[in-house]
């Protein structure tokens, strides 16, 4: 079988219904909706979540916390991944978005100290747990805070 003998199964393609295209069409005059009523009516329906005048699920449930509009999110990275780097390599945002280890830099890069270095870097981000900048200090590299 090639690729330009192959042929859908019998049932799986099904044509587009077209709606009020006359009586003949089967589906003209109401256009499949039925006489009267709010979803025979233009832009008829309800809207999403409403449960008949019942209190809607969302509004039942209790609201809790609070969220900080002042919180940062960093994008971080592991000591133990900054191993695919040459020696003296300067490791910053810029060249870790191009080996793909990060997609966004949201409100910085922070470095976590998770696995061992043996490499000699410069890495330049904004924050460094502690345990991460002793182990790269440590391989022989330097920190930079920007």
């Amino acid at each position: 079988m090639k690729l330009h003998e192959m042929k859908a199964t019998e049932g799986a393609r099904r044509k587009r219904k077209r709606i009020g295209r006359g009586l003949g069409s089967g589906n003209g005059k109401t256009a499949g909706k039925g006489q009267k009523g709010q979803n025979s009516r233009s832009g008829g329906g309800v809207a999403i979540g409403f449960e008949g005048g019942q209190t809607p699920f969302f509004k039942r449930m209790p609201k809790r916390g609070f969220t900080n509009i002042n919180r940062k999110e960093y994008a971080i990275v592991n000591i133990k991944d900054l191993n695919r780097f040459e020696d003296g390599a300067v490791v910053d945002f810029d060249a870790l978005k191009a080996v793909g280890l990060l997609k966004k830099p949201l409100d910085g890069l922070k470095v976590l100290g998770n696995g061992k270095l043996e490499k000699k870097l410069t890495v330049r981000a904004k924050k460094f747990s502690e345990t991460a900048k002793a182990a790269i200090e440590e391989a022989g590299g330097t920190v930079e805070v920007l």
